[in-house]
């Protein structure tokens, strides 16, 4: 109880049989927090500010129970997003996942390698803060691989290291947008890059994917004058298509004439296996209306969780504001190790390495298909990245379907949640980087199996 008074330390060393430097420490200890106070001529008493019901251990571990009070409300914008773990294919690991790389291919080695050497190697400056854009060593890096791999102009006050293409957005949504903007998405399209925008609080304007790509004559019928778009010219996601020279100059000339900026989206374009590599939509761009973002989660490894952004000069020191505001700088560590991969010539051996890998299970996934499947599925064929897209030829549900694949251990992306608008297309985004070639016919008999079950 509140006042009442406590044993002197010498009386109670004396009732427990103990040495009385533990209960000094104890009581010391005690009156430091709060708990006891020491009144003139009472000696020490239970503090008078404790509240009289004390907060109890919970049943599960050390938790408290607490009672609450009244309607607890997130924002209006974070109710709008999906639980992580809502829905199964937002689950675990199987068959199909998307975001699955061939990892054991991987030269772990050589990473542990580099990554000892840098660790051996820590020197003070490495410790302190860093500058917002990044390392030197690695934004230099990363300028002359996207000048001869994706045909990108820039110098590496240009290059911004950011923690994954997310990031990169969310940075770029934030120097770019004001609330009740509005943006440009690709119909269908990538709906994490959708909630970006949503928590940015944009105006969502869904703009139809055709074989060429974005439509641009659609999207200034519903929308002339966006402030932004968002889209994936090289490899769309999640239809495969890459846009076509007249949509990208159609593109290019609606943004100089309107003052929009296009938000380039180059996740994957490292693994085409047909023809020549597309360039980017930036290094057509003469007006600086691009902002570029490539990662590295889809050629190395989704943990490294390192991505940059390109940005036009003028833009440059808004987006360093940002970024100091959001976390400062980034981790220096992967960074380096990064940096040193890229430039002893590692980065482009692996790509070159990984592109036949990846090619033959994508020719052993459409095969499977188009042998088991062919009268329930239709594949839209890609010559790139690491996902095929199918239709469902007959009317279902994907989302019913998923859900129950889900049983049978078969991770399927429905294609309808891609869709903003309210009449969306059936099917799956099914990722096969991670699944060997001789493990694929298996995989897709599995899929057969959870289609054909009611």
């Amino acid at each position: 109880m509140s006042g009442q008074q406590i044993p002197s330390t010498r009386t109670l060393a004396k009732e427990l049989g103990i040495s009385r430097f533990p209960v000094l420490n104890a009581y010391a200890q005690l009156l430091g927090e709060g708990y006891f106070e020491g009144r003139i001529g009472s000696g020490t008493v239970v503090s008078s500010s404790l509240p009289d019901q004390p907060t109890l251990p919970g049943p599960h571990g050390g938790r408290s129970t607490r009672i609450l009070s009244g309607p607890r409300q997130s924002s209006t914008i974070s109710a709008q997003l999906p639980g992580v773990k809502s829905e199964p294919w937002l689950q675990g690991r199987a068959a199909f996942v998307g975001s699955q790389l061939a990892l054991d291919h991987f030269p772990f080695n050589l990473w542990s390698q580099l990554l000892a050497f840098r660790c051996r190697r820590i020197v003070e400056a490495s410790l302190h803060y860093g500058h917002p854009m990044g390392l030197r060593d690695l934004r230099e890096a990363i300028v002359s691989y996207l000048r001869t791999a994706r045909a990108v102009r820039c110098d590496a006050e240009q290059i911004m290291i950011v923690s994954g293409s997310q990031q990169a957005l969310d940075i770029t949504s934030r120097v770019l947008l004001d609330p009740k903007d509005r943006v440009w998405l690709e119909e269908p399209g990538y709906t994490l890059a959708r909630y970006i925008f949503m928590m940015a609080g944009s105006r969502l304007v869904p703009v139809p994917v055709d074989q060429e790509g974005l439509d641009v004559a659609a999207g200034r019928k519903l929308c002339a004058k966006a402030k932004a778009v968002y889209v994936c010219p090289s490899h769309q996601y999640p239809l495969g298509v890459v846009m076509s020279a007249s949509r990208r100059l159609q593109l290019l000339n609606w943004a100089q004439s309107t003052g929009a900026w296009i938000i380039e989206d180059d996740y994957d374009s490292e693994y085409r296996y047909e023809g020549a590599p597309i360039a980017s939509l930036q290094g057509l761009d003469r007006y600086s209306r691009v902002i570029y973002i490539g990662t590295f989660s889809k050629v190395l490894f989704p943990s490294v969780r390192v991505g940059y952004v390109v940005i036009p000069t003028d833009l440059v020191d808004r987006f360093v504001a940002v970024r100091q505001a959001m976390d400062i700088f980034p981790s220096n560590l992967h960074q380096q190790v990064l940096s040193d991969f890229i430039n002893q010539g590692h980065f482009e051996r692996h790509i070159r390495r990984m592109r036949p890998i990846y090619h033959d299970r994508l020719n052993a996934l459409v095969g499977s298909l188009r042998k088991d499947l062919a009268g329930t599925l239709k594949v839209l064929a890609s010559g790139a990245g690491l996902h095929v897209t199918v239709m469902l030829k007959a009317q279902a549900s994907d989302e019913a379907i998923s859900r129950r694949a889900a049983l049978q251990n078969l991770w399927l992306w429905p294609l309808s949640i891609c869709y903003l608008g309210s009449a969306p297309r059936q099917g799956f985004i099914l990722g096969f980087g991670g699944i060997p070639v001789d493990e694929m016919p298996r995989a897709v008999r599995r899929l057969r199996a959870a289609l054909q079950e009611k």
